[in-house]
C-alpha cells in the first residue's frame, strides 16, 4: 500500500516534467505555449459561466421547492419495486445535473443512515460510477460549439443507469 501512496504523489509532477522535457526536445517555447493555453482556458471559463449559474439555480429551485421530494416519492414506488432504494432517488436525479449538490445529498444520507449502511455504501458507489450528464453535455458541447449531440444523451443516460444498477448490486454484495 505504501508504494501506491508514493506513486500517486509522484505521478503529476512526473507527467509535468515529461511534457516540459518533450517540449524542449521539440524546440517548443513551453512557457509561451502554457500562457497561450491559460488564456484560452480563461476564455472558456468565461463563456460557460452562464450555463453553470443556470444549472446551479435550477438544482437549487428543485431542492427548495419540494419538487425533488415529490418526484422521489412518486418514482420511489417504482424504483423500490425494481430493487433501488427510494431514499436514493433524489441523489440519482440530482447527480445528473450537479456533482456538488449530489455530494450534499450524499452527506445527508451519511448523516441519517451512516456511511457503512447499505444506503451509504450504495450512495458512495453511485457517486463514483455515474456522471453529471446534463452538466457535462451543456458545458463541454457549448465550449466545443457542438450543435448536434446525436446519441450522446441516450448513451450517457444508459451508462448512468448501468452505474446505478452496478452500485445496487455491488452494495448488496458488500453489505
Amino acid at each position: 500500500m505504501n508504494i501506491i501512496v508514493i506513486v500517486s504523489g509522484m505521478i503529476i509532477p512526473v507527467i509535468i516534467l515529461f511534457v516540459v522535457v518533450y517540449g524542449i526536445r521539440k524546440n517548443v517555447d513551453v512557457y509561451d505555449e502554457f500562457i497561450e493555453g491559460a488564456k484560452d482556458g480563461i476564455g472558456t471559463v468565461v463563456s460557460i459561466v452562464p450555463t453553470l449559474i443556470g444549472l446551479m439555480v435550477a438544482v437549487g429551485i428543485l431542492r427548495t421547492s419540494g419538487f425533488l421530494d415529490f418526484l422521489s416519492r412518486v418514482l420511489g414506488k417504482v424504483t423500490d419495486f425494481a430493487g433501488f432504494p427510494p431514499e436514493l432517488v433524489p441523489l440519482a436525479i440530482v447527480r445528473l445535473f450537479s456533482s456538488s449538490a449530489a455530494t450534499g445529498l450524499s452527506l445527508d444520507i451519511y448523516k441519517e443512515y451512516g456511511t457503512d449502511s447499505y444506503l451509504g455504501i450504495v450512495a458512495s458507489i453511485m457517486m463514483s460510477c455515474t456522471e453529471t450528464v446534463f452538466y457535462t453535455m451543456s458545458v463541454y458541447f457549448m465550449a466545443a460549439k457542438v450543435k448536434k449531440t446525436r446519441w450522446t444523451l441516450a448513451g450517457a443516460l444508459a451508462a448512468t443507469l448501468a452505474g446505478i444498477a452496478a452500485s445496487v448490486v455491488i452494495g448488496q454484495w458488500i453489505s
